[in-house]
């Protein structure tokens, strides 16, 4: 799921391409059936070559480069820290040793093989399901069969996770009007614990607020699941290339 700006400006642009055409089902099932199967590859080749078809997925998307670029930044800041750190944890044939450090080839396996496995995940998340609106990737979701308490819960929360940092926003504003400033003293951390508290009551209320709201509107426990999405030709053909592609790469996997 994208952010505000990668729903707005990269929903438009990504409706032109061919990923953007299909059906939110199609798209979902497909990401969670990449994913599983990533999981379970092995061979370093097989994974350089499912990180080339997540590629083609991100340029059949033809989702912006600078949402790409963004969330790939935060994703290769932390497999930096893991390429250092792993090959010395992970006990096997040393490569190189000085004093204490020792290298193994088996650790540097590893660590190349969990970098390609995240970077395969984002870029498939990016492609197919990173330009979706919440509300229609939650409706998808309800028609594939999930419980719609999930689906509910999920809604709620992109609804309401902007509305309650806006009212954080508030309360720290008050809280610098009253002239605190964050330091490592007993004061300090009393009145952000004050803060957490009051953010919970006042989450609380507003939960009461809206569930009488709904119930005023004859809510019964289920959304209406309003969409104009249809599961066409396209989208068969394009689930039947995605299980072929996924049991080459587990064939040549098991080969390898």
């Amino acid at each position: 799921m994208g952010g505000g700006s990668l729903e707005r400006g990269g929903e438009a642009a990504a409706a032109r391409g061919a990923i953007g055409q299909r059906d939110p089902r199609a798209r979902l099932v497909a990401a969670v059936a990449i994913l599983v199967t990533i999981i379970a590859l092995n061979s370093l080749t097989v994974l350089v070559a499912a990180l080339a078809g997540a590629g083609l997925l991100v340029g059949l998307a033809r989702l912006p480069g600078h949402a790409l670029r963004h969330r790939l930044a935060h994703v290769e800041g932390f497999m930096v820290v893991l390429l250092v750190l792993l090959p010395f944890t992970t006990p096997g044939t040393a490569l190189w040793s000085a004093g204490p450090l020792v290298l193994s080839s088996e650790g540097l396996a590893r660590a190349v093989a969990v970098a390609l496995k995240v970077n395969i995940a984002v870029l498939t998340l990016f492609a197919l399901v990173g330009a979706l609106e919440p509300v229609r990737l939650g409706h998808a979701a309800a028609r594939l069969g999930v419980p719609l308490k999930l689906v509910h819960l999920f809604l709620f929360v992109v609804r309401y996770v902007g509305l309650f940092q806006a009212e954080a926003a508030h309360l720290l504003e008050a809280m610098k009007a009253r002239a605190f400033v964050p330091r490592a003293s007993r004061h300090c951390w009393r009145s952000l614990g004050n803060l957490a508290g009051m953010m919970l009551v006042r989450s609380f209320e507003r939960a009461e607020r809206v569930d009488e709201a709904m119930r005023c509107r004859a809510f019964a426990g289920r959304f209406p699941l309003v969409t104009e999405d249809r599961f066409g030709t396209g989208d068969a053909v394009f689930g039947a290339l995605t299980a072929v592609a996924l049991a080459t790469l587990v064939m040549l996997d098991r080969l390898a």
